[in-house]
């Protein structure tokens, strides 16, 4: 085996390390993530949603968050993530947000069915209309939400993300 890829088992041990952990000690469900950048880890979490009572407190949100702390960066191009388990539809779309070049996973969202972990029922809900989706969506006041957007195409200072 190459270094490079004994280096990335590594990491990705190092992330199921941290899904045992924060299972073992009440934190959270059986999930860790590590974010690496230029071969050294910038954040790393592991859920803690029932320690924190936070639903989005998911691993991977956790090492986002600890990442851009650590580089005092909200983009976090030119890192990779290692996650116990395949991202859910919230954590794929923040390491989308947070421009992480590449995404390894150890469990799939299968296995992750298998236990419990229903990601599966949220992708379906992406796929629906907003009428025939479980919850109800209701567009109201967008005139005066408008008038927000109008501002922010028109800002000059802005910060682009």
């Amino acid at each position: 085996m190459n270094n490079l890829n004994a280096e990335k088992e590594n990491f990705m041990r190092r992330a199921v390390e941290l899904s045992d952990f924060g299972m073992e000690n009440k934190y959270g469900g059986p999930f860790g993530a590590v974010i690496v950048k230029d071969g050294k880890i910038i954040g790393e979490g592991f859920n803690k949603v029932v320690s924190s009572n936070d639903p989005t407190a998911h691993a991977e949100i956790v090492a986002i968050r600890e990442a851009s702390k650590n580089i005092n960066n909200f983009d976090l191009s030119g890192s990779i993530i290692f996650a116990s388990c395949e991202p859910c539809p919230m954590c794929l779309a923040a390491i989308y947000w947070a421009n992480i070049d590449e995404v390894y996973y150890a469990n799939t969202k299968k296995d992750a069915d298998k236990i419990g972990f229903r990601d599966d029922f949220i992708y379906n809900e992406f796929e629906k209309i907003i009428e025939k989706r479980d919850k109800k969506f209701c567009q109201i006041l967008r005139g005066e939400a408008m008038k927000v957007f109008d501002s922010w195409a028109s800002k000059q200072d802005k910060v682009e993300y």
